[in-house]
């Protein structure tokens, strides 16, 4: 029996409301602008408290608003009403092989963050609870999911690959599309009850599902007491991992190389700006500097302790800066935006310091997964990332 499911009250959308997710933005007022330019766009309801004339409110005071959003969505035709359906989901653009996906509900007893924690879903990134406890009131708020969890099969991913492709070959025109800010384009198309749907869920749910993105979502789907959660399941072949870099604010740094030094670290100047590092290293800009940083690694600890990501926290947050990783003082950047972006907010003023990580290898993401460890997190940018306010599952 799989624990993928098709999705019992739906809303599929018509055009105009997709959106990038809510985490995805390394300045809140990119948001604004987004819903400004576009009121229908599902940030107008996954981030009401950054509507324009919101601005300024608490979360969870601009919750009507979204509900309301959401109600007159429904009620204009940007959303259309679907029964127990499932919904192909493909992602291109020039020069990239074509990601494909299947939006359906997963069950959400089936999470595990733990060796000793059984069930088929696992989830291996630490998050900031502030975020979960803000989706769980959301959720709450409207009866309805607008952003999915991406989760990768592992067990059967090339079937399921290969099984998405055809059926995409074969559906025709799409239900609709959208174009993202990287040119992408999403496209959907509706799977009712039958062969089809039954083939496709049972692939879908066919091996372990990793959380590839929606560390939050998943454990809000927990904290909320929620069945099932809205997830896209994709396939290795559909995905790949980008840098996920942090600039830090309102922290002295002019002492940080002498920190470093003296925590084991071997600090060099480099004679270019600093850019996205080889494994192993990371890079560091600050005061128009840039320096090729090796930390120290912990002897005999496990290996998701010594990767890259880990070794910022515990060396150079705690240590050297003495910031815990859920500081707000710390930004968390994903490869969307480039290492010149980086170093240019640092120029603005606008950070204090840049730091650049290598990207997490399949490999190790795939080893840490498998032993049940977790991610530090914000240490994996899958790309593409699947996009909210596509499909909407009603609870």
């Amino acid at each position: 029996m799989t624990v993928v499911h098709p999705i019992s009250r739906a809303w599929i959308t018509t055009g105009g409301t997709g959106a990038q997710n809510y985490d995805e933005f390394a300045d809140d007022a990119e948001i604004t602008q987004i819903i400004a330019d576009n009121p229908r766009s599902a940030l107008a309801i996954e981030m009401p408290h950054r509507a324009p004339g919101s601005v300024g409110r608490a979360f969870l005071d601009c919750l009507p608003d979204a509900a309301a959003r959401l109600a007159q969505e429904q009620a204009d035709g940007s959303y259309a009403a679907a029964a127990d359906v499932v919904v192909l989901y493909r992602i291109s653009a020039p020069g990239e092989p074509a990601a494909f996906g299947l939006w359906a509900m997963v069950d959400t007893d089936q999470i595990s963050t733990s060796a000793d924690e059984p069930g088929l879903v696992i989830r291996n990134e630490d998050v900031f609870i502030a975020k979960v406890r803000e989706r769980v009131a959301l959720a709450e708020a409207l009866g309805t999911l607008l952003s999915p969890v991406l989760l990768l099969q592992t067990g059967k991913g090339e079937e399921l690959h290969a099984a998405l492709a055809a059926a995409v070959e074969a559906a025709g025109e799409p239900a609709a599309t959208d174009v993202d800010q990287s040119g992408r384009t999403h496209a959907i198309w509706v799977v009712p009850e039958g062969p089809l749907q039954r083939e496709l869920t049972a692939l879908a749910g066919g091996g372990e599902l990793v959380v590839a993105d929606g560390n939050h979502r998943s454990l809000a789907a927990q904290t909320g007491g929620l069945p099932r959660f809205l997830a896209v399941v994709t396939t290795p072949d559909s995905v790949a991992i980008q840098p996920y870099n942090r600039l830090i604010s309102g922290v002295p740094v002019d002492d940080l190389v002498t920190s470093l030094t003296a925590a084991g670290a071997r600090v060099d100047p480099l004679p270019r700006p600093a850019e996205v590092p080889a494994k192993g290293t990371i890079e560091l800009y600050a005061h128009g500097k840039s320096y090729s940083v090796s930390l120290p690694a912990e002897p005999g600890a496990p290996a998701v302790d010594n990767l890259d990501h880990a070794l910022v926290e515990r060396v150079l947050l705690r240590g050297a800066l003495g910031l815990d990783p859920g500081d707000k003082r710390i930004a968390y950047v994903g490869g969307d935006y480039p290492a010149g972006w980086l170093r240019d907010e640092v120029d603005a003023g606008r950070a204090d310091l840049a730091v650049l990580i290598a990207p997490v290898t399949v490999d190790d993401f795939v080893a840490v997964n498998l032993e049940r460890q977790k991610l530090p997190r914000k240490s994996t940018w899958f790309t593409p990332k699947a996009r909210g306010g596509l499909v909407l599952a009603q609870l």
